[in-house]
């Protein structure tokens, strides 16, 4: 919406002209300059902008964090990936760290990879492993279970646990 444009458009120019961000930001400070940002232009009765307020003005169906909205503001990324995005980065870095010799499964470690980042009830399936909810889940059904070879069954979350920040594909 326009409104949530405009938001953001106010955000972005009363970040710019802090001198000190800018050049914080060409340093590569990034906990300075997001402590500078939540400290004295977060919360703040005269506009008050809030982190949740701006994720929802940037319109993206995933949770961001300050520095992604900082590193937009100042041109470092061009824009916000989704977070189907993410979820395919991701996925190439647990295939070129995995390396799976059986190329016809990939696309079942792929759906099940997406599922277990993005459902908290999948997560509790299979670590419970409580696997007949999976009878009657309508996002991951144990057909699409009994598809992944049972080495990455276990291996795909607990690379998911170690590797990937599950906070940022919160919606």
């Amino acid at each position: 919406m326009k409104v949530d444009r405009m938001f953001f458009q106010s955000f972005e120019d009363r970040v710019k002209v802090h001198p000190d961000i800018a050049s914080e930001v060409e340093a590569g400070h990034w906990d300075i300059v997001t402590d500078y940002v939540q400290k004295h232009l977060l919360d703040k009765p005269t506009e008050f902008y809030t982190l949740d307020k701006l994720r929802k003005a940037a319109g993206v169906d995933r949770r961001l964090s300050l520095r992604e909205i900082l590193e937009k503001i100042f041109g470092l990324i061009p824009g916000f990936k989704s977070k189907d995005e993410l979820l395919e980065e991701e996925f190439a870095k647990f295939l070129a760290d995995a390396k799976p010799e059986d190329a016809e499964a990939i696309p079942a470690m792929k759906t099940f990879f997406k599922a277990y980042v993005s459902s908290d009830s999948i997560r509790r399936i299979i670590e419970k492993k409580d696997f007949a909810e999976l009878n009657t889940h309508p996002a991951f059904n144990i057909a699409d279970f009994k598809a992944v070879p049972p080495k990455f069954r276990q291996l795909i979350p607990q690379y998911i646990e170690d590797y990937v920040p599950l906070n940022q594909f919160v919606a």
